[in-house]
């Protein structure tokens, strides 16, 4: 009688130990409070100032024009639509005085969520489920973790990127393989 009360606590606290793991692993991958929590980002648009290649003691250098440096122009842009969750702001593409480039998310609202990335992609953007899982067939290029999923936020594109190569963005959810938005780029 002892031995049955014996492996029955031994079932019961294995029992527990298995459920607690299993607990703690559901709650790491699945990240259920950020459902309900909002990170705001609201970084400016970064201005670049040009810099001379060539030293300006160089009678090759490049002389100032009387009215500065151009300002920042926008390459492309879209409007986000919903995939997996409800996702509105704009997306630009914009070129600064330097000829540096960033992708700029103008005005996001989105869900928060574990390992999301901003990707510019080769992927058409469609709407509803049919758009949710296409964006990892093709070409992307990852312009890392997104800051926040709310406010103004910028991503410096790398100088080896070609950009007419991409024809939209998405919001990506490494972790589950889907996007929670997308803008197609024009």
């Amino acid at each position: 009688m002892i031995l049955v009360g014996i492996g029955k606590r031994r079932t019961l606290l294995l029992g527990t130990v298995l459920m607690a793991v299993l607990v703690g692993a559901g709650l790491y991958w699945f990240q259920p409070w950020k459902l309900w929590t909002d990170e705001h980002v609201n970084d400016s648009l970064p201005s670049a100032s040009l810099q001379p290649s060539v030293p300006p003691s160089s009678p090759s250098a490049p002389t100032a024009s009387p009215t500065g440096p151009a300002g920042p122009r926008t390459l492309a842009q879209g409007g986000l639509i919903s995939h997996e969750h409800t996702t509105t702001g704009t997306v630009k593409i914009v070129e600064l005085p330097d000829g540096s480039r960033t992708l700029r998310l103008e005005n996001l609202d989105t869900s928060n969520g574990p390992d999301l990335v901003v990707w510019l992609t080769d992927a058409p953007v469609k709407d509803g489920k049919a758009g949710w899982h296409v964006f990892d067939d093709g070409k992307h290029v990852s312009l890392g973790k997104l800051k926040g999923n709310k406010g103004d936020q910028n991503y410096p594109i790398p100088e080896t990127v070609q950009l007419t190569e991409y024809t939209s963005v998405t919001i990506w959810c490494d972790r589950f393989d889907v996007s929670f938005g997308a803008a197609e780029l024009s």
